[in-house]
């Protein structure tokens, strides 16, 4: 009866989550993805936030530190400017947990500072309005990315990240 209510539970939170993923792609491109596009989103945000962490890895070696801080992750303006708008849209949909969740912390042969931990989520929500943005420059009047979209962002992301 409790695995039961657990797995009734999870399979709740999932639902919620992916009705929040939606919600968010709409109000930050005016996209609609689906159950398929949220694998991929996943493996984007996977790959660039160890990417982010990777390059964050090899400035605090450079800089003597065995610990990875804040300033270490390369996050430019563009980059800082889209944080900004998903800390805007999260207010309204309350992403951030999921992505808290969702966020890898891949192990790297440095300790990341707690701040990082706690930032990792917003720099991924920052990532996801890039990314959503992205898909409207690749074609503006794009409603639903297909497969050939999120290579092409894919892609892109890996030219600049």
């Amino acid at each position: 009866m409790i695995a039961a209510a657990e797995s009734s539970k999870k399979n709740t939170s999932h639902v919620m989550s992916v009705a929040k993923f939606e919600r968010f792609f709409r109000i930050a491109a005016g996209l609609d993805v689906d159950k398929q596009d949220l694998k991929r989103y996943s493996d984007f945000i996977n790959q660039k936030v160890y990417d982010l962490l990777v390059r964050a890895e090899a400035t605090a070696k450079a800089n003597g530190r065995a610990i990875i801080e804040p300033v270490d992750l390369p996050i430019t303006k563009g980059l800082e400017k889209c944080i900004q708008e998903f800390e805007n849209i999260d207010e309204q949909i309350e992403l951030r947990p999921v992505l808290d969740q969702l966020t890898p912390r891949p192990p790297l042969g440095l300790v990341c500072d707690e701040d990082i931990e706690d930032h990792l989520p917003v720099v991924a929500g920052g990532l996801s309005v890039a990314l959503a943005r992205a898909f409207r420059i690749i074609d503006g009047d794009l409603k639903h990315p297909h497969t050939e979209h999120w290579q092409l962002c894919f892609r892109i992301f890996d030219l600049l990240m």
